[in-house]
């Protein structure tokens, strides 16, 4: 005989809301760790060449259609002119990405170096032990 489910098989289904919350608790501290490995001083990334593309498109399609406030509109659009054109007519883009990947190259790198040293001179100046500044301490009070 076919009928409606016992409550004992839908209350097994069910899962545990406790447990559920665990998890999502434990996920937005795992977001909350990787944000906070990011240095707020570092140099962005530099735009691909897409990216670059649509600075130049924006413009143009301001320029051509005023009236169109909507950002949502001229990404479709940009979209589907990008997706339109070929290798050669993307290639100043890409260039230009490249371009800017380049200069982020050295900015990174100096960005990187400067902050090795800085935590050298930090490392530096916190290595020396409580027992060194003591005899520091006590050199100058007997002399």
């Amino acid at each position: 005989m076919r009928g409606p489910k016992s409550t004992a098989t839908i209350a097994q289904k069910k899962l545990n809301p406790e447990a559920t919350k665990k998890v999502k608790t434990d996920k937005s501290v795992t977001k909350k760790e990787k944000a906070s490995n990011k240095n707020p001083g570092a140099p962005k990334r530099p735009p691909s060449a897409f990216f670059v593309f649509m600075e130049e498109f924006r413009k143009e399609y301001k320029e051509n259609f005023p009236d169109n406030k909507s950002v949502s509109i001229v990404a479709k659009e940009g979209g589907v002119k990008w997706k339109a054109m070929s290798t050669s007519e993307k290639a100043p883009y890409v260039a230009k990405a490249a371009e800017k990947k380049a200069a982020y190259g050295v900015v990174l790198k100096q960005f990187n170096d400067d902050l090795n040293e800085t935590s050298k001179e930090k490392s530096a100046s916190t290595s020396k032990s409580s027992s060194d500044s003591h005899d520091d301490v006590e050199q100058e009070a007997s002399s």
